[in-house]
This record gives structure tokens, C-alpha cells and sequence, in this order.
């Protein structure tokens, strides 16, 4: 390794850090599963229960609608393909929602929607009154249209009128279609909107609870304003309030998504998530508010559509416009690697391989494949490097300790011999998109939860074969396995590099630091990523020692003796580049020496 490819891995290593500073997942504390959590969704339930008034107060004050407003809770049950669904006529609204192909990380039902969880209300103005709709009981009408089907839970009233949720399941997915329809019952509500709210406490089925909360939080989706989200990682109370027209919200827990659709809009609302870090029975709380146009509910065109499902990027574009934002697959050009070249090649190979393990190692031999030109004209310029290593090293030891003109003499030979002194770095550079496209590959992909591999049981998450007694300080109270071999392999790696680069003190022992420093950062990080860099930096120790076998160094050096004698008979013309970079060099040197002029003028 040279100096500037050392410099260069210096660069890349300062921008993981950064990005490891600011986005890697926190170790969970050691917590006992709680045997049952309270849930404040119930207890505000029994107490309105508790507080409803009698039979003629209910007439005197809703009229015939009184009648609705007392009743016994009735489940229907619905299933397709995927998801297994409750209703309820009280309020026609769904109870209970299970993904039937998924479960939770400790092998139970995985339910997006309970009653202990989740709570939905329709607030209107009847006749001048606060009502919920999702409060009243309804009459249920099953029915089947094809393969799909169609759920109406109604209610009549004298006069004709009528009001109706209607739900229309299809034979398999994971989209509900939903409506409101009125007939004449609309002209008795006030105000301009019905106002749709939904809690949902997050409860936890991942392994990792911190790295599950981090990536927990509301997305949404506006014509005006495109899509956003609520900050994922905050551990404050965040709140976003919505004045123009909304398309959708999405209640998102990393790997599965909870949303409502407008087909025309909602004509604002309000949407909110808070934490709490102590309490590890809950993931998050989300909650939204938002605003049906009463219009649309009049005119029969209050039409929506539930998706209960995974957060897949291969299936979720169909759901709704710019919908795959829920997977976050970096930014550009990080985002434009992985849409068109990394997720297509991984989910290709998922539908021909069934072992991910073996996927992960398939798609680090195609990249490497892909850059082995760049890793050869890295390698070749570490090659040079070596070879030029007894004249740099004469270099130092004729000038002494003046660095400014070590560079200076270094540049003039580098000239001299047809040498590019930074290009070892622009290889290693030109990789570093794909790089970080792996940092957002892996915690996306909804294909590597819980699948195993070796001694990991979830390559979505830490293996934590090695558990600790205790917890150590950005370790945590695992240490993966993974990532043990991946260190041990850069480690390796780096001697071996060692063994030819010029690079002496800080910045050499810097090359062994940084990889221990990667043991701390990524353990906590998923498994599947870690193999992968544990298998990347393997190839790469074979890449470079069949490369090193095609890499005559007495050849080069003949090449650079050539260059240096034609050099010296032309009078050494300078290539653009390098007169640039000597200019740099004079500048700051200048720049240096007035500072010191002016430090000096001070002390007098």
C-alpha cells in the first residue's frame, strides 16, 4: 500500500466513521419480556363504555341513530393468501390483521393490527354532534364477487338514509380496497371533513430492538411536496402537521408497513411518533389524523385502500406512487447503484438459490469481477510505488526534516519516471458508491430476515453466537462472529500491503487502527453484511496475489529508468497535472511561511 492509497483509505475510513457516527444501530439493553403489557387503547375503550348515557338521553339526543349505538360486538373472519383479517361490526372496522407467511422473531403470529395495539376512530358532526362512526354498531352483509371478497357492514335509518364501510379483500396480496358510502346519511353531518384517526403502538418482533426503532417512524406522500417522513432516529416526540391535500401515510417498522391510500386525497392532517427508550416492550407509538373531505363522503367518492404487508422493494411499487420510498436505498449515485444494478442482480439471484450465504458470496465474485480494472491499475500503481520506494527513502534521508521540499523532490521524480502519484487513490475511490451500497443493501432487505446461515440464525441481524455477561462500551453485550473474521481478514490483508508500501508512522499504524475500530462499529450491524466484507476482503486477498503474478516490477522499472532518461533529454516538460500540482504545493508553502513571518513579527 502507498501513500496516497493509504491516503485515500484514510478518506473512505474518515467517511464511514461519519456515517457509522450518525447512523449505526445502538445494542439493545438486556430486558426480560414483559407477560403482558396494559394497554391505554383499552382502557380508554372501557371507559367510554363505562360513561354511555341511557336509552333516552341517546334518543332525545341521536334520534333513530341511538339505536346503533348499543349492541353486541359480532368478528368476521377473512382470509386469503397472505393476510388473515378480523372485523368487527362495532364501528366495521378491522380487529385483528396477521401476515400468514411471516412471524416474529421469536416464532409467533406476526399481527400488524390487534386489539391491544391499535385503535381507529371516525369523528363527524351529526345533526350539531360530536360523533365516531367506528363507535356505532353496523349490520354485516358477506358477499363474494369473483375471487374477491366484498365485507359491508351498514346502517339504515328511517327516512332512507344510509351510511357504509365497505372492504373488498382479493384471493391473495396484501391490499385492501376500502370505502365509505353514503346514501343521503352524509346530509346530516356538519363541518367540511370526517376526521380518520389511527394509533398504533409498535410492539417489537425483530431481534433487535434498537436497531428496530431506528428504523421505525410515519412516512407519507403529497403531490405538492413529494415524500417525506418523520425523523427515524430521534428519540423525541415528532410531529408533522399537513395543510395541503395528502395521498398517503405509512405506519412503517423497518421490515413492515401499515398504510392508507386516498385514491382522490385528504385534505390534510396531522401525523406523530414518540419514544420510549426505558420502556422495551414498546417499539414506538404512532399516531395520525386526517382529513376526509365530507364532499367526497357525500358524493360517494371517499375511496381508500389498506396495505398490511412487508416493506419489499420488488412488490411495493404497485401500491401507490413514489411507495418504494419506504425502502431507503441511499443517495446519489449510491441510490442509482443499488435501484439498477445491485437489487436487480441480488433478487435474480434469490429466485434461482435458496441458501443467501451462498447468494452473498455469488454477488461479491460478479463485483469483483466487474471492478478487477480497477483493482488492477491499483494494484499497479502500488507496484510502481514499491519499485520507487529506495529513491523516496533517499529522497528523505538527503533533505532531512523540511517535508515541504521532501514533496517537492518527490513530485520532480514523480515527473521524472511517468508517474501519477495519486493514482492508487481514484481506483479505490471510483468504488466507494458501491461500497456504501452495501450499507443500505443489506438493512433493506426484507429477503435476508431470518433466514440462517452458518451459526447465524437471521442474516437481517447480528449473529450473537458469543454472548457477554456484561456489556462493553460500543460493543454491547455480543460479539458476532462475522465480524470477528471480517476483522481478522483486513487485519491480514493490510500486513500483507504493509509488506510493500512506502507509508511509515502514524499513517501505517492508522491502517491496523481502523480495522479494530470496525470490529466496535459494525458487531451490532447485520450478519449479511458483515459476511459479505469478511468474503469481499478474501477475494480481494486472492484478486491481488494472481494479479501480483502478471506484474513484472523489473519490467516497470526498466519503463521508468525509459521515461526518466526522456525526461531529462526533453528537459523535463511537466504534464499539466503535475504543474497544477505544484503550483498547490508553492501556494500552501507560501501560505506557511507568511503565517510564520507574521507569528514572528507578533512576538516582537
Amino acid at each position: 500500500m502507498d501513500r496516497n492509497s493509504a491516503i485515500g483509505l484514510t478518506l473512505i475510513a474518515a467517511l464511514l466513521m461519519a456515517y457509522f457516527y450518525w447512523f449505526s444501530p445502538v445494542p439493545p439493553p438486556p430486558t426480560p419480556q414483559p407477560s403482558s403489557v396494559p394497554s391505554e387503547m383499552g382502557a380508554q375503550d372501557s371507559t367510554q363504555t363505562s360513561t354511555i348515557p341511557s336509552d333516552s338521553a341517546l334518543t332525545a339526543t341521536f334520534g333513530d341513530l341511538s339505536s346503533s349505538m348499543k349492541g353486541q360486538e359480532e368478528s368476521t373472519l377473512i382470509e386469503n393468501e397472505d393476510l388473515k383479517l378480523i372485523f368487527t361490526n362495532k364501528g366495521g372496522i378491522l380487529k385483528e390483521v396477521e401476515l400468514k407467511k411471516y412471524k416474529t422473531y421469536h416464532q409467533q403470529p406476526l399481527k400488524l393490527i390487534t386489539t391491544t395495539n391499535n385503535e381507529f376512530n371516525l369523528l363527524a358532526k351529526y345533526q350539531g354532534k360530536d360523533l365516531d362512526l367506528y363507535k356505532l354498531y353496523y349490520q354485516v352483509n358477506e358477499k363474494k364477487n369473483g375471487d374477491t371478497t366484498e365485507l359491508q357492514f351498514s346502517i339504515s335509518l328511517n327516512g332512507g338514509s344510509e351510511i357504509s364501510h365497505v372492504y373488498k379483500i382479493p384471493a391473495k396480496g396484501y391490499q385492501i380496497i376500502y370505502q365509505i358510502k353514503s346514501n343521503g346519511f352524509g346530509d346530516q353531518l356538519s363541518g367540511e371533513y370526517l376526521s380518520f384517526q389511527w394509533k398504533n403502538i409498535l410492539k417489537p418482533i425483530e431481534k433487535d430492538l434498537a436497531d428496530t426503532r431506528i428504523y421505525s417512524t410515519i412516512t407519507y406522500y403529497s403531490d405538492a411536496d413529494g415524500f417525506d417522513e418523520l425523523s427515524e432516529r430521534s428519540t423525541d416526540t415528532e410531529t408533522e402537521i399537513f395543510g395541503a391535500p395528502l395521498k398517503w401515510i405509512t405506519i412503517k417498522e423497518k421490515f413492515f408497513l401499515s398504510s392508507i391510500i386516498a385514491k382522490n386525497s385528504f385534505s390534510g392532517g396531522e401525523v406523530e411518533t414518540a419514544v420510549n427508550e426505558s420502556d422495551t416492550s414498546v417499539v414506538k407509538r404512532a399516531s395520525a389524523r386526517l382529513f376526509i373531505p365530507l364532499n367526497d363522503v357525500k358524493q360517494n367518492k371517499a375511496d381508500f385502500k389498506f396495505y398490511f404487508g412487508p416493506n419489499d422493494y420488488q412488490t411495493i411499487g404497485v401500491v401507490a406512487e413514489k411507495f418504494t420510498k419506504n425502502v431507503y436505498l441511499g443517495w446519489p449515485p449510491v441510490f442509482w447503484i443499488n435501484k439498477f444494478v445491485i437489487f436487480p442482480v441480488f433478487h435474480f439471484l434469490t429466485k434461482i438459490i435458496s441458501n443467501y450465504g451462498l447468494i452473498i458470496i455469488i454477488l461479491v465474485i460478479l463485483l469483483k469481477l466487474v471492478l478487477f480494472p480497477l483493482s488492477y491499475k491499483s494494484f499497479l500503481s502500488m507496484a510502481k510505488m514499491k519499485v520507487l520506494k529506495p529513491e523516496l527513502d533517499e529522497i528523505k534521508e538527503r533533505v532531512g526534516d523540511d517535508m515541504t521540499k521532501v514533496q517537492q523532490e518527490q513530485m520532480k521524480l514523480y515527473q521524472q519516471v511517468g508517474v501519477n502519484p495519486i493514482s492508487g487513490c481514484i481506483p479505490v475511490l471510483l468504488q466507494m458508491p458501491i461500497l456504501f451500497a452495501m450499507f443500505y443493501l443489506f438493512p433493506a432487505s426484507i429477503e435476508l430476515r431470518q433466514q440462517p446461515f452458518l451459526w447465524a440464525e437471521d442474516l437481517s441481524t447480528y449473529d450473537s453466537l458469543i454472548r457477554l455477561p456484561f456489556t462493553v462500551p460500543f460493543l454491547g453485550s455480543h460479539i458476532s462472529i462475522f465480524t470477528i473474521l471480517m476483522t481478522a481478514a483486513t487485519l491480514l490483508y493490510t500486513w500483507q500491503n504493509n509488506q510493500i508500501s512506502s507509508v511509515q508512522g502514524p499513517m501505517k499504524t492508522m491502517s491496523y487502527v481502523m480495522p479494530v475500530i470496525f470490529l466496535f462499529v459494525l458487531n451490532s450491524f447485520s450478519s449479511g453484511l458483515t459476511f459479505y466484507y469478511f468474503i469481499s476482503t478474501v477475494v480481494t486477498f486472492i484478486q491481488q496475489a494472481i494479479i501480483k503474478r502478471f506484474v513484472d516490477e523489473d519490467k516497470i522499472k526498466a519503463i521508468m529508468e525509459e521515461n526518466k532518461k526522456k525526461n531529462l533529454a526533453s528537459g523535463g516538460k511537466k504534464s499539466r497535472f503535475m504543474s497544477k500540482l505544484e503550483e498547490a504545493m508553492k501556494a500552501s508553502e507560501e501560505t506557511r511561511r507568511k503565517a510564520e513571518e507574521e507569528r514572528k513579527r507578533r512576538k516582537k
